[in-house]
């Protein structure tokens, strides 16, 4: 899909550094060879040299006119994403990455089909039915050229919906369609943490919290106003690096000034946080934040020992006591790399079971929907190799004992940050009385026990 509004944007911001898009054909010729797609066997100095490393997916596709920059493409299970974003800004000299908003908005835009396509990939009718209505659903994800709603998946992919003109010059872009019947919110809280533990005096452990908030408001009107309020309780950290929605109309400055890179001090705002916001029709994010709590969930330490031809090893995990001890599941995977498959395992856990993958190279410890009264668990283990052969694991990082343990959890109903929204404080300035409903959760990401008896990647030392 082309915008001729925003090549013209381009033009005009870009001046003489300009260079046109070309036509369909000529830009997916270039843009095949720019990602070796074709004539891959052929070396060509400005693209295959060893001085050019690109370690992102922006690329600048040679065209008869000259460079095109940026051009943000990836190539995922036989197809290929792309997208030209618009710099708002001279060429020359080439600005920053990061400083390219419309590098985020074509990335979002790009995974967004992607998360609508990839499903059917192994069906080739049902695919072939998806992408022939992407042109549709573009018309109400990205109307002009900027993207209001990169959820493709959430549009509707008739026509029915979509108002050529809104009949209420009041009515935002962002509602491309109007709602019939009950009024409802549906609202959920999503914290994932983010966790390395070392085990090491030198190293300091490391923990991050990152949440969203979603919201599905299934409200008659134009243009309706609701207001929803997030709450702490007295002792929680408070949010900070809040990003809000585009349709959340106003926002106490305090509230988006906090933030994680400084220090915390008692002028933070604590909240109550309140979101004025007049919500597009489908579901979104309403706000992201991070927070600085004082503990990981669990706390965990791992050692691994290599003695002769066989390894022994020991993971012992607390759940902290501050914690709701009530998992949707929970498990830790203890991956082998550079090794071959596992031909003896003697092992012993205080709780849970200890399962071995279909390929033999990673324990599976399944430690259920609770923590013992005790709060502690334990696994002991000696585990000895066979030959190693090509469909076992690899990785360059953990060589030797470097290696690691992997928590996955997920706790229904609680935050760790204690962030709830309260029911009774969502405003909603409709008539008849609307159905609201408030959920939350925890799930782990990226949460690492390194080997305390070897050394490990780390971010910051002491």
């Amino acid at each position: 899909r082309r915008y001729p509004t925003v090549e013209l944007r381009a033009e005009t911001f870009n001046g003489p550094t300009h260079v046109p898009v070309p036509s369909d054909s000529a830009f997916l010729k270039a843009l095949l060879f720019e990602l070796r797609l074709v004539d891959d066997h052929v070396f060509v100095e400005h693209r295959d040299t060893c001085t050019r490393i690109n370690h992102s997916s922006v690329y600048s596709v040679s065209t008869d006119a000259g460079h095109l920059w940026p051009v943000l493409a990836f190539h995922k299970s036989g197809l290929i994403y792309a997208c030209v974003p618009l710099v708002e800004e001279p060429l020359e000299p080439r600005p920053p990455l990061l400083t390219v908003l419309g590098l985020s908005q074509g990335l979002a835009l790009l995974l967004g089909i992607m998360d609508y396509v990839s499903p059917s990939r192994k069906n080739e009718a049902e695919m072939n039915s998806k992408i022939s209505q992407l042109r549709t659903l573009l018309i109400q994800a990205c109307p002009l050229g900027t993207p209001l709603n990169t959820n493709i998946r959430s549009l509707n992919s008739s026509f029915e919906d979509i108002q050529e003109m809104p009949v209420d010059k009041d009515q935002p872009a962002w509602r491309s369609s109007t709602y019939k019947g009950k009024p409802q919110v549906n609202v959920c809280i999503t914290e994932k943490v983010k966790c390395m533990q070392y085990d090491q005096r030198d190293v300091v452990d490391t923990w991050q919290v990152y949440g969203a908030v979603n919201c599905k408001c299934d409200i008659e009107g134009s243009a309706p106003e609701v207001t929803l309020t997030l709450n702490l309780p007295t002792n929680g950290p408070p949010l900070q690096d809040i990003v809000v929605h585009h349709c959340v109309t106003s926002v106490d400055p305090a509230m988006l000034t906090s933030c994680s890179a400084e220090p915390l001090d008692d002028s933070v705002y604590s909240g109550p946080y309140k979101f004025p916001f007049i919500p597009p029709s489908d579901s979104f994010n309403l706000c992201y934040y991070t927070s600085q709590v004082p503990v990981p969930p669990i706390l965990g330490c791992y050692q691994l020992v290599e003695e002769g031809s066989q390894i022994k090893i020991t993971v012992n995990l607390k759940l902290h006591e501050s914690i709701k001890n009530s998992f949707e599941f929970c498990e830790a995977r203890i991956p082998f790399f550079n090794r071959g498959p596992i031909a003896q395992l003697e092992y012993k856990v205080s709780y849970g079971q200890l399962d071995l993958s279909r390929e033999k190279s990673l324990l599976v410890w399944v430690i259920g929907q609770k923590f013992p009264k005790s709060l502690e668990v334990s696994l002991t283990g000696t585990v000895s190799f066979g030959t190693a052969g090509k469909e076992h694991p690899t990785d360059y990082v953990c060589t030797g004992n470097t290696a690691y343990v992997k928590l996955y959890f997920r706790i229904p109903d609680f935050t760790l940050t204690g962030c709830y929204v309260d029911q009774h404080s969502v405003q909603i300035f409709v008539p008849g009385k609307p159905k609201i409903t408030a959920s939350r959760e925890l799930i782990s990401s990226d949460y690492y026990l390194w080997n305390s008896k070897a050394p490990a990647p780390t971010a910051y030392k002491t």
